[in-house]
């Protein structure tokens, strides 16, 4: 018993130092080479496979293959399928994916027309001679909020069935 007294208070006098450790420096320097502040992505001109690394891969993997354990499609090979039917082309930007991420609408509008591209993500999936997405479009296209993802997307991928589209998005459904 008086080892269990001994170790609490020890415990309690050396807890209010740990806390005071966490708290920040006001004073610390940034790291050599963080001194300047980071460039918004929006202002960064990175190229269109790089706002992919950034604002896409993370969720739909660098290959566009998707995870369904993660409840996130495939886009390779089937994003395309998605300019085949009516509030398709809408959809693809309205994902909150999209129409959250931190790229301006001209980045948004050239991410997406890399993704359709058939030698993108698309593959064949997309409709030739489709029009490519414009900054305008994407502007007013994205801040129409999307209510209801998985019933929009659901309505999508039942209208795509009854156009005889396979539904290949790693989702099973």
């Amino acid at each position: 018993m008086r080892h269990l007294l001994i170790l609490g208070l020890a415990l309690a006098i050396a807890a209010p130092s740990v806390y005071a450790r966490a708290i920040p420096n006001p004073n610390q320097r940034h790291a050599p080479g963080n001194e300047a502040p980071q460039t918004p992505i929006a202002q960064a001109n990175y190229s269109v496979g790089v706002n992919y690394q950034l604002q896409c891969a993370g969720c739909h993997l660098p290959d566009g293959t998707g995870s369904a354990a993660n409840d996130t499609p495939r886009m390779a090979g089937f994003v395309g399928n998605f300019l085949k039917v009516p509030g398709g082309r809408e959809f693809l930007v309205r994902v909150p994916g999209m129409s959250q991420s931190a790229l301006n609408n001209a980045q948004l509008a050239d991410l997406l027309n890399w993704l359709l591209r058939e030698d993108g993500m698309a593959g064949a999936s997309a409709p030739k001679n489709y029009p490519p997405y414009s900054a305008d479009e994407v502007a007013q296209l994205r801040h129409e909020t999307m209510l209801n993802l998985p019933g929009t997307r659901a309505q999508l991928i039942k209208e795509m069935r009854t156009q005889g589209i396979a539904i290949d998005d790693g989702m099973n459904d």
